[in-house]
């Protein structure tokens, strides 16, 4: 069976940190996975989560199946923080969550009840988008297409080609929307832009799905909300694919929830019906310990108040990172203008650098970024910020 199986290529982003690992340089310095990094180059465990953990420790007794939607107390949290306490969605139940292995598994399983349950249905993803959407839904039997998003010229928002290519999209196909810190370019729409967005999907009919991966990494858990709660003023069923990998650093443990908004309570149920043959077919029932670390810190007052100012210290870090980059490269005499990875929000951004410029930084510098010129700003520190100015400073 397997003697003429070929090598399968690498992943381009977890290539990268095969690469890097293997990299004996001790100087060496990785832009690329999407994970946060402290100023010391740790990814660190959040004090809540250590205190939330020894909570479950003493109290857990029991390792049974959890049910396939998850645990109800996480999933109920789940949706506070997306929509807000007392939420018309959540009074009304027009809201259903499932538990999901992170936000990768969110979106599979998404993508799996599009292929069974709307076989027609295409997803629209920007142009650019993370890398790994298009294969999860290809893999899932979607077709994607892309819809306008970035302006290379400003590396800013193209709104009106957006707002044009979204007029294109036919009833009844699904548009991803990043909810904030769009990957890979950290630009995101504005609230009142959500609104328009929101309004052309209503007339058009198309069904959007927020991929909610870095809730309170731009400008906190209240303002990163806004542009999904524009939406649904305008369009009454979405999906919403949430994940605490970055806002709890629960990234090994694989902490999502697919989140699906209907018309009513008897529609939400009966959606959640067809999602549950997904999971049941894909991976049968959720792990429990990152959702009950989460349910467990957002439900008590005074561990959700210390883990909001947790969430700060990471944004804020990064932020500090985008400054003190643009203002480096530029007292280092560095003229092209960087000065937009400031206005742009969350762990990633796009740098401008050409694939040539990514490959000169791996190969004479040891520094690594994905092909695209995305880089992770969350791997800045102040140690390695003169290094990596002064090489992109020679590649330019």
């Amino acid at each position: 069976m397997f003697e003429n199986v070929q090598t399968a290529p690498a992943d381009p982003i977890l290539g990268l940190t095969e690469l890097f690992k293997a990299d004996p340089n001790p100087e060496k310095i990785n832009l690329s996975v999407g994970v946060y990094q402290d100023a010391t180059g740790k990814t660190p465990v959040l004090e809540t989560v250590k205190e939330a953990e020894k909570r479950i420790l003493e109290q857990e007794n029991s390792k049974g199946y959890l049910p396939m939607t998850g645990e109800p107390a996480y999933c109920a949290e789940v949706q506070k923080l997306l929509f807000g306490e007392g939420h018309e969605i959540i009074t009304s139940k027009r809201a259903a969550t499932a538990q999901c292995p992170g936000g990768t598994g969110a979106l599979r399983v998404a993508g799996d009840y599009l292929n069974i349950v709307h076989p027609g249905a295409k997803i629209w993803l920007s142009n650019p988008t993370w890398a790994n959407h298009n294969t999860i839904f290809e893999a899932a039997g979607v077709e994607c297409k892309q819809y306008a998003y970035r302006d290379a010229a400003t590396n800013g928002l193209d709104f009106d080609a957006m707002c044009a290519s979204i007029k294109t999209i036919p009833a009844g196909d699904v548009i991803l929307l990043h909810g904030c810190c769009h990957n890979p370019t950290g630009i995101d729409p504005t609230p009142e832009q959500w609104a328009i967005i929101g309004d052309l999907l209503a007339a058009q009919g198309v069904t959007p799905l927020v991929d909610f991966a870095y809730h309170g990494l731009a400008d906190g858990l209240e303002q990163d909300r806004l542009g999904l709660l524009e939406l649904v003023k305008k369009v009454k069923q979405m999906f919403i694919c949430s994940s605490f990998s970055k806002n709890f650093g629960l990234y090994r443990e694989r902490t999502g929830a697919l989140t699906l908004v209907a018309d009513n309570a008897e529609q939400a149920g009966t959606v959640m019906s067809q999602v549950k043959l997904r999971i049941r077919y894909n991976y049968s029932n959720p792990p429990s310990h990152g959702g009950q670390i989460v349910a467990t810190v957002l439900s008590d007052p005074e561990l959700k108040a210390k883990w909001i100012e947790e969430v700060a210290d990471i944004r804020n870090r990064i932020n500090e990172m985008r400054h003190l980059f643009v203002k480096t490269l530029k007292d280092k005499g560095v003229t092209q203008d960087f000065s937009t990875i400031i206005e742009q929000r969350g762990m990633f951004s796009f740098s401008g650098l050409t694939k040539d410029q990514v490959d000169r930084l791996r190969e004479e510098f040891s520094i690594y970024i994905v092909g695209s010129g995305r880089i992770n700003v969350a791997g800045m520190t102040p140690d390695n910020m003169d290094r990596l100015c002064d090489a992109i400073k020679a590649v330019l």
